[in-house]
């Protein structure tokens, strides 16, 4: 699986703890409380700890293990977390992930991962964590929604494009993209879980200039590689989303979905 830059990890943050549902994090919260200790979480794909800074807060007793498979944002984590008691810095490649490592565990998280990972992998992953009846919290998956305020010719096939390139692999086999959790949904219900989905955008105005520039600029690559769209004309598209960013009427609304399974025990 291809990793991702900190910087941009860091960019997004702010708009990804924002996006996320209410509705859905207090119930992942009051399920936490409710279990019985350790209430050990597992986040998966941690990054450079995103998901740990924004849950964290609000569940004092819990313990946690955080992995990812990436080395140097492992680091950035520890660096940015620093050491206390309560949380295990684990370096894994979730391809080859052993079942121990789901040992204790209440709840396994994870934030923008599933929509790059494939139906293979999250089929074997949820089997995992219904066999132990262990929930997930898997939000802010990409949910192929993606608009402008102030449209543009293009917009609908830069999105069509981006969102063929999604299904691409990202490491983790051809990914679900735009179908994940609707896939994890209904693998869950068909186990006996109790699910829960919820939408939760970006919703990217002008004060967040430097991430809707980084997040523009992603579009290039993904894009062109599907070639639907000729690159002069790309650039045409992305000169003009660029020109508009710090534009009170201009917003651009990027559409994820949150997802909350846990055993009906």
């Amino acid at each position: 699986m291809s990793g991702f830059d900190k910087d941009w990890l860091t960019l997004r943050e702010p708009a990804d703890r924002d996006a996320r549902s209410l509705s859905l994090l207090q119930s992942f919260n009051r399920y936490i409380s409710s279990a019985p200790p350790p209430r050990t979480i597992l986040d998966i794909g941690c990054g450079t700890g995103s998901t740990y800074r924004t849950l964290a807060p609000a569940l004092p007793d819990a313990t946690w293990k955080l992995l990812d498979y990436e080395a140097t944002l492992l680091e950035e984590a520890k660096r940015q977390i620093g050491e206390k008691d309560g949380i295990e810095f684990l370096c894994r490649n979730l391809n080859q992930l052993d079942d121990a490592v789901l040992d204790g565990v209440s709840m396994v998280t994870a934030s923008a991962l599933f929509d790059l990972c494939s139906a293979q992998f999250s089929d074997r992953f949820a089997a995992q964590l219904v066999g132990r009846n262990i929930g997930l919290y898997a939000a802010l998956n990409y949910d192929g929604q993606m608009q402008w305020t102030v449209r543009h010719p293009f917009d609908e096939q830069v999105v069509e494009a981006f969102n063929r390139h999604q299904h691409f692999d990202k490491g983790l086999g051809p990914a679900l993209g735009p179908d994940a959790t609707d896939h994890l949904s209904s693998l869950f219900e068909a186990s006996g879980f109790s699910v829960s989905v919820a939408t939760s955008p970006w919703q990217l105005r002008g004060d967040m200039a430097e991430l809707q520039m980084a997040f523009l600029a992603g579009l290039k690559r993904p894009i062109l590689e599907i070639g639907n769209i000729e690159e002069a004309a790309f650039s045409e598209w992305l000169d003009f989303r660029l020109s508009q960013i710090g534009s009170d009427d201009s917003v651009c609304i990027v559409g994820h979905t949150d997802l909350l399974a846990f055993p009906n025990l």
